[in-house]
Formats: structure tokens, C-alpha cells, sequence
């Protein structure tokens, strides 16, 4: 629902309840994600951070293209998809550690293979950047610069959980969808 409210420009009507449903959904899932194992959830962590550290250094080395610019002017086509691109290479690098057996990437190429793993893996990045764009259109139309005041200078709370909450449920569908 929320790529179509942001192609529109528009999350105002009816949200709460969806808003509600998707942070329970996160929420369950990061903590199925811990039942799991602890690389398991900073692995799901980590695509969501990775895609956002990624994207801000490429957009900014190598932005040319907007890629919301009504909605947040910073960002570009360009780092989205270096982001995503880093996702899927570190997942890659990451997936043969026998530490990291129990995370998302390992069991992805070891299930579905390194094509399909990274096809999986920028398409989660994606997900982590309309859950980004989607805050930013809330915010915009709410008037606010941050969404609250617990964190200064992060943008609130919301900002900082923004991209997790429709990726999570999404991780923990397929960790479960993978599991043996």
C-alpha cells in the first residue's frame, strides 16, 4: 500500500491502523528473529543499515538522479542502488562464515543460490528505501522536521526504525520459508 500513497504523494487517509499493524509486525519479527539466533537479527539489521550507510555515500560520491525529490530531496537513484548493490555484496561475502550460518544471506545462497540470493537481498534494500521515503512523507505532511525529540538530530525515533518496519516481517518470512 505505501509505494502507491508515495507515487500519489499522499499517506493521510486511513494510515493508523495499517501503521499499527506493520510496527506490530516488526516488532514480532525482531524478536523471532533473536529467538532464531543473535547473528540471525543483527543480520537482518545489518541489510537494512548496510542499504542506508550505502546509499548515503554513493548518493553522495555519485548522485545525479533524484529519486523522490518532493518528498526527500536527498536522496538519489544513484546511492539506492549502490546500497543495494553493497547489500548484496557484503551478503555474498558474508554468506560461507560458519558463524553466520543462521543468517538470512546464508541460508538464501545456500538454499536459492547466489543469483537468487542477491536478487533477494537489493530487493529488501528497496523495501528498507520505501520504508525511508515513507516516514519522509509523513514527516513532509505532517509539517516536521523530525518525528520526535527523543533523539536530536536523528530525526526521531520513527526515523531510525523507518526502514526496518517493512523489511523485518519480510526477513522473517523468508528465514522461516528457508528453514530445513
Amino acid at each position: 500500500m505505501a509505494p502507491w500513497r508515495l507515487r500519489a504523494g499522499d499517506v493521510r487517509r486511513g494510515g493508523a491502523p495499517i501503521a499499527l499493524l506493520l510496527l506490530f509486525a516488526c516488532w514480532i519479527s525482531l524478536y523471532e528473529l533473536r529467538k532464531i539466533d543473535i547473528p540471525a537479527l543483527i543480520a537482518a539489521l545489518m541489510i537494512v543499515w548496510v542499504a542506508d550507510v550505502g546509499a548515503y555515500f554513493v548518493g553522495k560520491g555519485f548522485g545525479r538522479r533524484k529519486l523522490a525529490p518532493v518528498i526527500s530531496p536527498g536522496k538519489s537513484v544513484e546511492g539506492a542502488v549502490g546500497g543495494a548493490l553493497l547489500v548484496a555484496i557484503i551478503g555474498l561475502i558474508s554468506a560461507p562464515a560458519p558463524a553466520l550460518r543462521a543468517t538470512l544471506p546464508a541460508e538464501l545462497v545456500s538454499g536459492w543460490g547466489p543469483v537468487l540470493a542477491v536478487a533477494v537481498l537489493m530487493a529488501l534494500a528497496a523495501l528498507s528505501v520505501v520504508g525511508d521515503l515513507h516516514e519522509s512523507l509523513l514527516k513532509r505532511q505532517a509539517r516536521v522536521k523530525d518525528s520526535g525529540w527523543l533523539l536530536p538530530g536523528h530525526g526521531g525515533v520513527l526515523d531510525r526504525i523507518d526502514a526496518l518496519i517493512p523489511c523485518m516481517p519480510v526477513v522473517l518470512l523468508l528465514h522461516w520459508s528457508l528453514a530445513p
